[in-house]
C-alpha cells in the first residue's frame, strides 16, 4: 500500500514523504481498515515538526481521524467487515495511508448523516468542542460564546455546537473571506481581527457586540494575543476554555486578572476522556450522531483532496491558510 512517512522533523511539506510498504494486518481485538477519508488536524503538523507533546518514533505516518471500511477483523473483535466506522489510530501508523490497523476500542459509527469526509472531520473536533463547551464550560441557553478563529476546522465545530445550545455566538475571523464562511457556519457576529485595531480593537468590538457585557464563554484554540483579548473582554463569571495555540504563543496567565474579574480559566486536553473516562466520550458521539441527524452540525469539509496532495493539505492547515476541514481521499 501508499502511505505517507516522516523520517525526519520539519515542516509538513518537506518531511512527509509517500512511499509504498507492507499491507499491515490486523491482530487479536484489532480492525484492518480501508481508509476512505482521513481529515487533517493541526497536531499533524506538530508531529512533523517534533512538536506535539506525543513524538511517535520515526519514521511514522500522520493523520490522527479517519473514517473507514472495516476489510478484515483480528481474533476477539465483533464489528462485521464491510461496516463504515470512524476512528482514531495509533501512531506510528496514521491515518494518511490506503489501509491502517486500528484497536477496535477505538472506532465508533460512522453518522449516517454524514458523508465520508465530513464523518472524518467530526470526531476530534466535535468531541473537544463539545467536551470544552458542555463538560468544561457548562455553557448555557441564552449565554454569548466568543469562538477565536471561527472558520477553522477546530473553530467551525465549537460555533455549530454553540449554536446548537442555544447560545449567543460571536466569532473572530482574520479576513473577508472566512469572515463570510464564519455567517454561514451560523455565527450572531462575525469580527474580522484584521479590520480592528489590535488586542484592544478585539476587545472593544466584542464588549460592543455584547452590549458591554463581555463573552460568558471563551473558546479559545489559538492563544497569544487572542488569549490576551479574550482576557480584556470576557464577562462577569465568564469561563476561558483553552484548547490550543495554533497562533504560535502561549500565554503566560495573570492570575491576578482573573481574581480581579472574577473568571475562570479552564484547560481542556480532551484525549485525556479517552484514558480517564472512556463511556463519556461514546455517549459524547451519541450525541454528535443525533445531532447530526437533525442537521444540526454538519463538518465544513472546504476541500477534499487525494492521497497525493495529503503532505500539501497538512502544510496549508499550519500555515493557517483553509477554512473548515481540508480530507484527504485515499
Amino acid at each position: 500500500m501508499r502511505a505517507w512517512r516522516v523520517h525526519g522533523n520539519g515542516e509538513p511539506r518537506e518531511a512527509m514523504r509517500l512511499e509504498e510498504v507492507p499491507d499491515p494486518e490486523p491482530g487479536p481485538g484489532r480492525l484492518l481498515l480501508r481508509v476512505r477519508a482521513a481529515n487533517v488536524n493541526f497536531p499533524d503538523a506538530l508531529l512533523c515538526r517534533g512538536h506535539y507533546q506525543v513524538r511517535p518514533p520515526l519514521p511514522f505516518t500522520p493523520g490522527v481521524e479517519l473514517c473507514g471500511e472495516v476489510l478484515a477483523a483480528g481474533e476477539g473483535t465483533t464489528t462485521e467487515t464491510g461496516t463504515r466506522v470512524i476512528a482514531q489510530p495509533e501512531l506510528p501508523d496514521g491515518a494518511f495511508a490506503e489501509l491502517v490497523v486500528v484497536d477496535e476500542t477505538r472506532c465508533a459509527p460512522a453518522p449516517e448523516a454524514l458523508d465520508d469526509a465530513e464523518a472524518a472531520a467530526l470526531h476530534i473536533g466535535y468531541q473537544t468542542g463539545w467536551f470544552g463547551l458542555h463538560r468544561r464550560a457548562r455553557l448555557q441557553p441564552g449565554e454569548t460564546l466568543l469562538v477565536h478563529a471561527a472558520a477553522g476546522g477546530v473553530g467551525s465545530a465549537a460555533v455549530q455546537l454553540g449554536k446548537a445550545a442555544g447560545a449567543t455566538v460571536v466569532g473572530v475571523v482574520g479576513g473577508p473571506a472566512k469572515a463570510a464562511t464564519a455567517r454561514e457556519l451560523g455565527c450572531d457576529t462575525v469580527i474580522d481581527r484584521h479590520a480592528v485595531d489590535g488586542v484592544r480593537g478585539l476587545a472593544e468590538a466584542v464588549k460592543e457586540a455584547t452590549g458591554g457585557r463581555g463573552a460568558d464563554v471563551v473558546y479559545d484554540p489559538v492563544g497569544g494575543d487572542a488569549y490576551t483579548a479574550s482576557t480584556k473582554c470576557v464577562a462577569f463569571e465568564g469561563r476561558i476554555v483553552v484548547v490550543g495555540f495554533a497562533g504560535g504563543t502561549i500565554p503566560t496567565p495573570g492570575l491576578n486578572h482573573a481574581l480581579v474579574k472574577n473568571y475562570s480559566i479552564l484547560g481542556l486536553h480532551w484525549g485525556l476522556y479517552n484514558t480517564h473516562d472512556p463511556a463519556a466520550v461514546r455517549a459524547c458521539h451519541e450525541e454528535l450522531t443525533k445531532l447530526a441527524a437533525r442537521g444540526a452540525i454538519k463538518p465544513l469539509v472546504s476541500e477534499r483532496v487525494p492521497l497525493e496532495a495529503a503532505a500539501d493539505a497538512v502544510q496549508r492547515v499550519a500555515d493557517g491558510t483553509t477554512t473548515g476541514r481540508v480530507v484527504v481521499r485515499p
